[in-house]
């Protein structure tokens, strides 16, 4: 089985690529889904967050706002979230591979934003970065609700620059050119790694 890493930096169109690959057939772990769970009332990142950071807890799940606002203030204790919480998402991606290896799927998507950033490309056989010009990201990003010029500078701040990730991707799909023709090079991607 081919695991391919996909992975592009905030507003670059990486979230509906994966959907792509998932219509096509191919199982994808989505990186986010598995956050979101983990910070869900009895998931297991709840209890060490609330150990380490007992104001960022409401009604016994982790509350991503009041986490977001305390790692604005304190960008140090990134470090101390993602101690805690790759570890359980590395876990369950692991889980996963060996789930679509019994149903011999031939290749599996791992949905990783930070792909690059944790290391977690030397897990992973291809890698797809999803990309678009930094005009279009930026429209994109600072539509989203909520989202501001400093947050959008603090996220960027985190991610690899795109160019570089592009210099060290296996396949890029361009997202700038619509729906059609990133689903037309992700289908090129599975036609070139899927063993006849």
């Amino acid at each position: 089985m081919i695991v391919i890493g996909l992975t592009g930096s905030i507003g670059m169109g990486k979230t509906a690529t994966a959907r792509m690959f998932a219509e096509e057939g191919v199982p994808v772990a989505d990186s986010d889904a598995v956050v979101h769970q983990l910070y869900e009332k009895g998931g297991a990142a709840v209890a060490p967050i609330a150990d380490a950071f007992p104001a960022v807890i409401t009604d016994g799940a982790i509350d991503r706002q009041k986490l977001a606002r305390h790692l604005a203030g304190h960008p140090d204790d990134f470090k101390k979230i993602e101690a805690i919480v790759h570890p359980l998402v590395r876990a369950e991606q692991e889980n996963f591979l060996s789930q679509a290896r019994r149903r011999k799927a031939p290749l599996a998507v791992l949905d990783i934003p930070l792909l690059f950033e944790t290391g977690r490309y030397r897990d992973v056989d291809k890698i797809v970065v999803v990309s678009a010009p930094e005009a279009v990201q930026r429209e994109r990003v600072l539509a989203r609700p909520g989202m501001t010029e400093e947050k959008f500078a603090s996220i960027l701040a985190r991610q690899l620059p795109d160019a570089e990730k592009r210099a060290r991707a296996d396949f890029i799909v361009d997202s700038d050119r619509g729906f059609d023709h990133a689903r037309a090079q992700v289908r090129r991607i599975i036609a070139e790694l899927k063993p006849e």
